[in-house]
């Protein structure tokens, strides 16, 4: 990689990482108090965020998948793998903020509504995504059962984001309308909203550079032996 950009890479990690303090200030100093809620709803500003995150994630994984069973390219198989331990990642700070969340307000720490158990299922099946690359030797097969498994399991993101709205549940409806949050509140909700989404994109630059370091690495280990 050339010179320019290797800062280029770093210039903006560090700009993305200044925004997540930022962001963590803002959520827990700078938003005013939540008059029914109280402080533990400043969680909000992590766990939908996240949510629409691993959204991200796993549409990338999507793409990727088609990218690969369409031109059988490496590159397009390590968009997807990288992107999906992503979006693992924050679907993980979903279920983990989500309960956090949930214990004072409804009373319990986990509830088997419609949303929370298909928000379940969803990282499960990507958990799967990421054990089948690891016991799947064959580079080629393993491209290819991944890149399936990483399409049917992006079917299930519309039925979790439009549960909601689907089936009743203790899942409110329509926060993020306009008029619906305190202007103040929707401000700190979008930066933190967009530093995320970057977040990500840093994210999987590095995971696919790690990547591509990697099988080098592979190469020249293999060149070796056969000397």
């Amino acid at each position: 990689m050339p010179t320019f950009l290797r800062r280029l890479d770093w210039l903006v990690t560090i700009l993305v990482v200044l925004a997540m303090f930022v962001a963590i200030h803002g959520a827990f100093l700078g938003a005013p108090k939540e008059s029914a809620m109280g402080n533990v709803q400043r969680l909000f500003y992590f766990h939908v965020p996240f949510a629409i995150g691993c959204f991200l994630g796993f549409f990338v994984v999507l793409i990727g998948s088609v990218g690969y069973l369409i031109r059988r390219e490496r590159s397009w198989d390590l968009v997807a793998e990288s992107a999906a331990e992503i979006g693992v990642l924050y679907c993980t700070i979903v279920l983990v903020t989500g309960p956090i969340w949930a214990r004072p307000i409804w009373g319990t720490w986990w509830t088997w509504e419609v949303r929370l158990t298909l928000t379940l299922l969803l990282w499960l099946i990507y958990v799967a995504y990421l054990l089948l690359r690891m016991f799947v030797d064959e580079p080629d097969q393993r491209a290819r059962f991944s890149a399936v498994l990483g399409i049917l399991g992006f079917l299930l993101v519309p039925f979790v984001y439009f549960s909601v709205y689907l089936w009743k549940g203790l899942h409110p409806s329509g926060v993020l309308k306009k008029g619906n949050l305190d202007p103040a509140m929707r401000q700190v909700f979008l930066f933190n909203l967009w530093t995320i989404l970057l977040l990500f994109f840093v994210l999987l630059g590095l995971r696919m550079q790690l990547g591509m370091a990697r099988e080098e690495l592979d190469q020249v280990r293999e060149l070796e032996r056969d000397r």
